[in-house]
């Protein structure tokens, strides 16, 4: 490696993160200590799925909050181009010529970002030539080539690799990107329809944590009595412990409501609801598993009745639909709703 006993002004590291890397945060933590201020620009066209450019920014701006991070695609590359007030252009194909990606990144850098870097940091062979057509964009001061670990024995993976299995190669992400690839079930259900229960079980049958509800757990700690700001610290402190939660997880993580659940509830216990808690409501989950109220209605001193339960799920699914939310609905005893379940997360 060669280089960093200087400081350069602004240097620039170039790459997919899909996902972030242990590899990558090397890479980027290099260049940041030899560059006095540092670009890191992310793109790749097509997208992965589960890889897009909101999480990936997500991660690098957490990761490194020093650097100019521009993770890109079509439309936001637009927005920049009107900005600037330069002709638009589109992302070049991740299997376009590699000169294609150089000279994009020489227009990128220069008319469109106006950040010249006189650095580019990279692992590949292709490193010197970037800095050479970088020069030619900046008709300046020679553009430096870094090379770290190309040969990858510090951190030996690829994204590709990663990819094609985050958890196998889990001791090369971060906990930060760790926990925000695993698969976060939200199960949701009118009263008395077996949510909890199903929740403990998938728990059980993969061998993984689950999130219990914590608004039950505030309700009986008051003694059956909530109050209306009570609703939004139930939002708030369920993402809170779900997101504790996702940093042990391995593969899946079951949670049981979510502020969805919460915001029903809100509504219809006081009529209104906070813009937060709304807000709230409208968390990701990448599986929904909606319960039916085929289970015999159990009143445990705390519910309504049966049909409040089915006016409830009748909300569920209208809620669901209106938002475009995909759900998958279960059915049965609960060993032939784990059945449905596993069935769509090992498909």
């Amino acid at each position: 490696m060669t280089g960093l006993a200087s400081k350069y002004k602004r240097g620039l590291v170039v790459g997919k993160f899909c996902p972030l890397h242990k590899g990558h945060e090397l890479l980027i933590n290099r260049a940041r200590e030899a560059s006095e201020e540092l670009l890191v620009v992310s793109y790749t066209k097509p997208e992965f799925p589960g890889l897009d450019p909101a999480r990936r920014e997500g991660w690098l701006r957490a990761q490194f909050p020093q650097a100019h991070v521009v993770v890109l695609d079509d439309a936001r590359l637009g927005v920049l181009c009107a900005a600037r007030g330069v002709p638009a252009r589109t992302l070049p194909h991740n299997d376009d010529d590699g000169d294609d990606h150089r000279h994009f990144m020489g227009w990128l850098c220069w008319t469109v970002l106006d950040l010249p870097v006189d650095a580019v940091f990279s692992s590949e062979d292709y490193g010197p030539g970037f800095a050479r057509v970088l020069e030619r964009y900046y008709a300046r001061a020679p553009v430096a080539h870094v090379s770290v670990d190309q040969a990858r024995t510090l951190v030996p993976v690829s994204g590709t690799l990663v990819r094609q299995d985050p958890q196998a190669h889990a001791a090369f992400l971060s906990p930060l990107v760790r926990a925000s690839l695993v698969t976060r079930v939200f199960v949701l259900g009118g009263e008395s329809s077996g949510k909890t229960t199903l929740s403990a079980a998938l728990s059980a049958h993969f061998g993984c944590p689950w999130v219990a509800e914590y608004g039950r757990e505030l309700w009986e700690s008051q003694d059956g009595i909530l109050v209306y700001d009570d609703l939004l610290k139930i939002g708030r402190e369920q993402l809170r412990r779900e997101a504790q939660a996702a940093m042990q997880a391995q593969r899946w993580l079951f949670c049981d409501t979510s502020p969805l659940t919460t915001y029903f509830y809100c509504v219809e216990m006081f009529g209104k609801a906070e813009a937060e808690l709304l807000d709230l409501a409208g968390h990701a989950y990448d599986l929904v598993v909606l319960c039916a109220p085929d289970f015999p209605f159990i009143q445990d001193g705390t519910r309504r009745d049966d049909s409040f339960r089915l006016r409830q799920h009748a909300w569920y699914q209208a809620e669901l639909a209106r938002r475009g939310i995909a759900f998958v609905n279960v059915s049965g005893s609960v060993d032939e709703r784990i059945r449905q379940v596993a069935q769509v997360l090992t498909a």
